[in-house]
C-alpha cells in the first residue's frame, strides 16, 4: 500500500512540475495620453444657464480638435479622464467633487468637454485655478 502511494504521489509530482505559464505580452501599446491646460475663470471656461436657472462651466479640450477619436474609436474605444490643481503632483479621476464643484466630462467624435457643476445644486463656482488635465484614450478591438 505504502508503495502504490509512493508511486502515485512521485507521478502528481512529476505531472504538476510539467507545466508551465506562458503569458502573450504585446509588443505595442496604442493607447495614447494627452495633456491640456484649462486656464482658471472666464479665460478657459465658458458658461451655460439652463430653464431653470442654474449655471454650469464647460471646456471643450483643445477647441473640439481631437482627431485621434474617429468613428473607430468611437465605437470601440475608451476615454479616461483626470484632473489635477497642483500642476501634476496629483491626479484625481473625473467624475469628480472639489472644493464643492462637480466635475464630469462628455466625449464626441473629435471632442471631449469637461463639465464643472455645482455639487450642491446652488449656484456653480467659476474654476479659479488653472487645471491639469489628462486624456487617456484607449484603443480595444471589438468582439462584434
Amino acid at each position: 500500500m505504502k508503495k502504490v502511494l509512493s508511486i502515485m504521489c512521485c507521478v502528481i509530482v512529476l505531472a504538476a512540475s510539467s507545466c508551465t505559464k506562458q503569458e502573450v505580452i504585446s509588443p505595442t501599446t496604442t493607447n495614447r495620453t494627452i495633456f491640456f491646460t484649462i486656464k482658471g475663470g472666464a479665460a478657459g471656461w465658458q458658461s451655460t444657464t439652463d430653464s431653470n436657472g442654474s449655471v454650469s462651466y464647460s471646456s471643450a479640450l483643445a477647441g473640439g480638435q481631437l482627431p485621434e477619436i474617429d468613428a473607430a474609436f468611437q465605437a470601440n474605444g475608451a476615454v479616461l479622464v483626470y484632473i489635477s490643481f497642483d500642476n501634476g503632483t496629483t491626479y484625481e479621476g473625473v467624475p469628480e467633487v472639489y472644493g464643492g464643484t462637480a466635475y464630469s466630462y462628455q466625449h464626441s467624435l473629435g471632442n471631449v468637454t469637461l463639465y464643472a457643476q455645482s455639487a450642491d445644486g446652488k449656484q456653480a463656482v467659476l474654476p479659479s485655478s488653472d487645471a491639469l488635465v489628462k486624456i487617456v484614450l484607449v484603443d480595444s478591438n471589438s468582439l462584434k
